[in-house]
């Protein structure tokens, strides 16, 4: 972006690229404009003769031809001057101008003469790639003395090459300019000297950092564990938008929830600390104490011992997954709540080497065989549709013998698959030891009337009840989570109200209608 000589087209679903552009070129009086701007064309052309660098944002499949001319760089050479003509002007090009493109869409669809006129950057963030910032962000803010270290330390680093590289400008400089025999300038040799001098103390400064920067990072990693199931629920969130289009999550708005599942660890484990020590003193001693309490905070968690620091992990990583996980579920129909636990408990459990990734696709697809052998009699009370799911079975190595079995054991096959809760009644002998995963694949075949009860006591087992059951809505903890810039939108049906519920927060806070504190307008009362 910065030694291209084509100007940028930024593909940036998650915003990272556009904010770090912004400050970047803060400096630079940076033009930020639309394509839907009337006046967009009249920043171009100033910024053109002017040198402003121009950011074109939020753009679509496709670009405005008017603008083509720049994009494209089809400069017009006078002399020694470069001009570029939009629309009927000959504009005289800075030599500072640049343009920046940006894009929102994930996956956009340009011509390909832009493409090829332009220098495509992907700023789109990677699972390994945010795994690391949310790492960043777990230990700024469980061990700030941590993250303070590590700033400092690639702060020094910074300042150790580049005052290397100005001891060693300035030694080449004082050679070329050296007049007569070198061996005899003493004060080029005494510069020279202190130089080499300077160098070995600023390596061993290096060297001690490095070591300093390995400890860190290895103290660092302890947290990755929390930090790996943050970026795991990201990108199941990313996801979601192939079941509804409705389902759109930011990386601003998820980094919000992170901090408060973090936040809520730390406050846990502050109430079971007051709670297991003795009752404080009244007066004075009370404020002493919470006072050594608070500067002691920072000391104790350096001091954790493994056990406690693996709970702690431990700990954090739940709080990440389940609030991440409500605050999806908040915002989902009915309909989609146990598909969405489902894919969330599916995605851990294959992390964790707890089921296999081949045998999840089969049970999501549901292999079905195109040409099944003839059913014996004593199996003709399976459907012709379910039989054909029973012979796809049979690619999965855990059921590679299930028919065999099936016509051996006949009787004991027709009893459970008439059963009325097929997903927690007893398999026949050779199969009464599948796990509850295996045993889904089976309903999926044969009983997929069951599969949505197995599915509710699958997530239940593996994450709890509380990714099951959801509480009933409660608007003061939903208040609780939002502030000046996070409003709330509430998606409302027929016959659904929230405005007592918004009254109800009003009246609590001391913000009536009565003496206008609070207001309630409706569409098309501006």
């Amino acid at each position: 972006m910065t030694s291209s000589e084509r100007y940028s087209l930024i593909i940036d679903p998650q915003l990272q690229g556009i904010t770090w552009l912004k400050e970047r070129e803060k400096s630079s009086d940076l033009q930020v404009t639309r394509l839907s701007n009337p006046r967009m064309v009249k920043i171009i052309e100033q910024s053109v003769e002017l040198g402003k660098p121009v950011l074109l944002e939020n753009l679509e499949n496709s670009i405005d031809a008017v603008i083509a001319p720049v994009y494209g760089r089809a400069v017009i050479k006078k002399g020694k001057n470069r001009y570029i003509k939009l629309g009927d002007k000959e504009l005289n090009l800075h030599d500072k101008f640049n343009l920046y493109m940006h894009t929102k869409l994930s996956n956009p669809h340009y011509p390909p003469e832009i493409q090829a006129e332009c220098t495509l950057i992907n700023f789109t963030v990677t699972e390994n790639g945010l795994e690391d910032q949310l790492l960043s962000l777990v230990v700024k803010m469980e061990r700030p003395d941590l993250a303070a270290q590590k700033e400092q330390i690639i702060e020094d680093q910074n300042k150790f090459k580049i005052t290397l590289k100005e001891l060693e400008a300035d030694l080449l400089h004082r050679l070329a300019t050296a007049e007569g025999d070198i061996l005899e300038n003493i004060s080029l040799i005494e510069n020279l000297e202190r130089s080499k001098a300077l160098s070995t103390e600023i390596n061993e400064k290096v060297e001690i950092s490095k070591v300093t920067e390995v400890a860190i990072n290895e103290a660092s990693e302890v947290y990755r564990p929390a930090a790996s199931r943050g970026a795991l629920v990201f990108f199941l969130m990313n996801d979601l938008p192939r079941i509804h289009a409705f389902y759109k999550f930011s990386l601003d708005s998820f980094i919000i929830v992170i901090r408060r599942a973090i936040t809520k660890v730390a406050d846990a484990a502050k109430k079971a600390a007051l709670g297991d020590a003795e009752p404080a003193a009244e007066g004075e001693e009370a404020e002493e104490a919470a006072a050594a309490s608070e500067k002691d905070e920072e000391a104790e968690e350096a001091e954790m011992t493994p056990r406690t620091l693996a709970a702690r992990v431990d700990a954090l990583t739940e709080s990440i997954t389940y609030e991440a996980y409500n605050y999806v579920r908040r915002g989902t129909f009915e309909r989609h709540k146990l598909i969405i636990a489902t894919m969330l408990t599916f995605r851990i459990n294959m992390r964790r080497q707890l089921i296999d990734p081949k045998e999840v696709e089969a049970l999501i697809k549901k292999e079905v065989a195109m040409e099944p052998p003839n059913q014996s009699e004593s199996l003709k009370f399976i459907p012709e549709s379910a039989w054909a799911a029973v012979k796809g079975l049979e690619n999965v190595k855990l059921f590679e013998n299930i028919i065999s079995s099936m016509e051996a054991e006949a009787l004991q096959w027709r009893k459970w698959f008439s059963s009325e809760r097929a997903e927690i009644e007893d398999l026949p002998r050779a199969f009464k030891d599948l796990i509850l995963f295996h045993r889904m694949l089976l309903l999926r075949a044969m009983r997929p009337d069951r599969l949505n009860g197995a599915l509710n006591i699958y997530v239940e087992q593996s994450m709890g009840e509380r990714y099951v059951q959801q509480d009933s809505f409660d608007v003061f903890q939903l208040y609780a989570e939002t502030n000046t810039i996070t409003p709330v939108f509430f998606v409302l049906f027929p016959g659904v109200d929230p405005t007592p519920d918004v009254e109800k927060i009003g009246r609590a806070a001391g913000k009536i209608s009565d003496d206008g504190t609070f207001i309630n307008i409706s569409m098309g009362q501006g």
